[in-house]
């Protein structure tokens, strides 16, 4: 992959929510073209339109059909809720191949989304590699990142923790972690996803024990150059 942002294409399926439309006016901010996918193509225009006029009308942004941003983009992340993700995959499963996904998806099962529940696979970023098969490099990063933040130029006191298929994607993810102004690792094989989704139950508890809405995580006593 180019170093260049502009020479990459970022699409976001599910990229209505507040996650996504975090990152995605993060990444546009940083100078990437960015599509917004969803499965309602006035709600993926809104959305664009939205970040378009919070970033000033200079940032490439178009709101698309999940398909069509699946097909466009050079990376891929999926923001969309855990009912969604095996839905979601199939519908665009031969769009995705030969190129990278980033699952920012968490295995939450209401009511009870203070509690660790992982899928059969060992956790949705497994289940997205069955899925998909081995031609698509699945790589797990931002589940535990408040949305809160993302859509605000503050600095965020919270890492990202980067699993993946290959060290190669994971290299390639962690680019974006810093473009979009965080702080990013490299925490392994994506086997090791099971531990970063579960954080975010944690998280979540943590949240309301406490009243707050943005408990995060720091790594401490290693260098991160």
């Amino acid at each position: 992959m180019p170093d260049t942002p502009l020479l990459l294409t970022l699409a976001i399926l599910g990229g209505t929510g507040k996650e996504g439309k975090g990152l995605a006016y993060r990444w546009a901010k940083a100078g990437y073209r960015v599509v917004i996918g969803s499965r309602t193509l006035e709600k993926a225009q809104a959305a664009a339109q939205e970040l378009s006029d919070m970033l000033g009308g200079d940032a490439i942004i178009e709101g698309i059909s999940n398909l069509e941003a699946a097909q466009q983009a050079d990376i891929v992340a999926l923001t969309v809720p855990y009912a969604a993700h095996r839905e979601t995959l199939e519908a665009v499963k031969d769009a995705l191949q030969g190129k990278i996904l980033i699952d920012v998806t968490v295995p939450l099962v209401p009511p009870k989304v203070t509690k660790v529940q992982m899928p059969p696979a060992g956790s949705a970023a497994q289940e997205a590699r069955e899925i998909l098969g081995a031609g698509v490099e699945v790589v797990a990063a931002f589940q535990n990142i408040s949305h809160e933040h993302l859509l605000h130029d503050e600095p965020i006191e919270c890492d990202v923790l980067v699993t993946g298929t290959s060290k190669e994607a994971r290299a390639e993810v962690l680019k974006l972690v810093a473009a979009a102004g965080l702080s990013g690792w490299d925490a392994g094989p994506l086997e090791n996803s099971v531990v970063v989704e579960g954080l975010t139950s944690v998280l979540i508890g943590i949240n309301k024990q406490y009243g707050s809405t943005h408990a995060g995580i720091r790594i401490t006593g290693v260098e991160n150059n």
